[in-house]
């Protein structure tokens, strides 16, 4: 493969980020793994890792590795499409040692000390901000992320302001504004419980579903104009329409978790109508995408990030938009809510919006940072088996849940009498449980696999094109 030379120097910095993401993204998977046997074997490893540790450690990986890929993206694209050096390639590596250990010393001290104990000893007593899913970091933890938040934005922005404008950046860098501001809301633990969750669904919801959209559809953009060679104009004017419905439909839509928690009644109605628009900006999203591959004017060698950036729009569609539909009328919702359903809604998007964004974005710009245009045909192959691995373990696995999550809602929340208590009900989702694992396992083989990608070289026929299917002209 032709070497081929970075176009800004400072845009190796992303390279550090890319390799991050991917170690936590195989940590985040081992201990998902560790969990989902825990449903089976309930004695399993524990109790050095009981299972509160392990999905602590399961979700702040997720959250962690994603943004160490969102930044890492954010270097490498934001001096291309502004077409000038990163503002300061120091402050970037700094930062990223920052986040690093500290997200490192934060996993250790979730697995080392007793939750309880390691609220005391890094001063939740000063400002209580600890115990909420997805936020259980502690308070330096918490304030590390904003200092490293603010750093990274300043890189950013200093960047594009001295640079050339485009859409693409201008929508990554409101994305990652809008990520940074809503984190804010993690500091805020009023005593209220209804207001509590009403904060708590501010950070949740409105990053995957609001400020996480915008950097989902910057990133899908610019690897489907580097993959295709379709016109920045046309892109533009998807994206600026796919982001807007995006919004509208993500900021109202937060109503739907204000279901039922002692909110006013009109959220039932907010809630309902536009959760249930939601899947409209996703399904454009996958039109989008074929739509830039049919109208694709040259033939990029590397296919596999073409694949992965495809693939992520119609996983994408699927999980956050068809199976987020189906339990967020508040009359259903009233039944799923908290059961296995939620669970497989959440697995399903995730990978298919951010999980495949990431690594899109990542299967592109790594052979560049590495000095070719793309991977050998042999490496390519792999990856794409790689993807296929991955998305048909995750079909299994969000099967095997959505199966659990009928079968609870039938034993458990629709009898009027001789319901099952919840445990009860646990022993008659078994069968689930274990299919649950072994699509976790064949999950994990399919990463394993992409990971391999990275370490194979060309083959003896360099010519013969990569195995895998990616969507041709019609």
């Amino acid at each position: 493969m032709q070497a081929t030379p970075l176009k800004y120097a400072s845009q190796s910095v992303s390279k550090y980020y890319f390799v991050a993401a991917l170690a936590l993204f195989t940590a985040q998977i081992v201990f998902g793994l560790t969990l989902g046997l825990q449903y089976v074997i309930g004695d399993f490893l524990f109790p050095y890792i009981p299972f509160n540790q392990a999905r602590m450690v399961h979700t702040n990986l997720l959250i962690v590795w994603l943004l160490f890929g969102f930044m890492g993206a954010a270097y490498y694209l934001v001096p291309e499409e502004s077409e000038t050096e990163l503002y300061s390639p120091k402050l970037a590596m700094v930062l990223f040692w920052v986040f690093l250990v500290a997200g490192a010393l934060t996993i250790v001290g979730y697995l080392a000390v007793p939750y309880a104990k390691l609220a005391e000893l890094t001063g939740n007593d000063l400002l209580q901000t600890m115990g909420r899913e997805f936020l259980e970091q502690p308070l330096p933890t918490k304030v590390g992320i904003v200092v490293v938040a603010l750093g990274f934005l300043f890189n950013i922005s200093m960047t594009v302001l001295k640079g050339r404008k485009t859409s693409i950046s201008l929508v990554l860098l409101l994305g990652l504004w809008g990520l940074a501001l809503m984190f804010l809301f993690s500091f805020v633990n009023p005593h209220n419980l209804v207001r509590d969750k009403m904060y708590w669904w501010f950070v949740v919801h409105l990053w995957v579903e609001g400020t996480w959209e915008l950097i989902l559809g910057s990133l899908l953009a610019f690897v489907l104009i580097k993959t295709t060679g379709v016109d920045r104009e046309v892109i533009d004017k998807w994206l600026y329409v796919i982001i807007a419905m995006a919004l509208v439909t993500g900021i109202l839509g937060t109503g739907h978790h204000f279901f039922f928690i002692g909110m006013p009644g009109y959220w039932l109605w907010v809630g309902t109508i536009f959760s249930a628009m939601e899947p409209i900006p996703f399904f454009m999203m996958t039109v989008f995408a074929f739509n830039m591959v049919q109208r694709r004017r040259r033939e990029h060698p590397n296919q596999a990030a073409l694949l992965w950036a495809v693939g992520c729009s119609v996983v994408g569609f699927l999980g956050a938009g068809l199976w987020g539909f189906m339990h967020t009328l508040s009359a259903i919702n009233y039944y799923t809510h908290g059961t296995q359903i939620t669970a497989a809604h959440g697995h399903l998007a995730f990978y298919g919006a951010y999980v495949l964004v990431v690594i899109a974005i990542i299967s592109y710009a790594m052979p560049i940072l590495r000095g070719r245009e793309a991977n050998s045909r042999r490496a390519q192959s792999v990856e794409m088996w790689s993807f296929w691995i991955m998305t048909i373990g995750m079909a299994v696995m969000v099967l095997a849940l959505t199966g659990a999550g009928i079968l609870q809602v039938w034993l458990q929340r629709l009898p009027t009498t001789g319901a099952l208590s919840f445990m009860a009900t646990q022993d008659q989702l078994s069968f689930f449980y274990w299919m649950r694992v072994w699509g976790g396992v064949g999950f994990l083989v399919g990463l394993l696999a992409y990971l391999s990608s990275f370490f194979i070289g060309a083959g003896a026929n360099e010519n013969e094109p990569a195995t895998g299917m990616v969507p041709g002209r019609a």
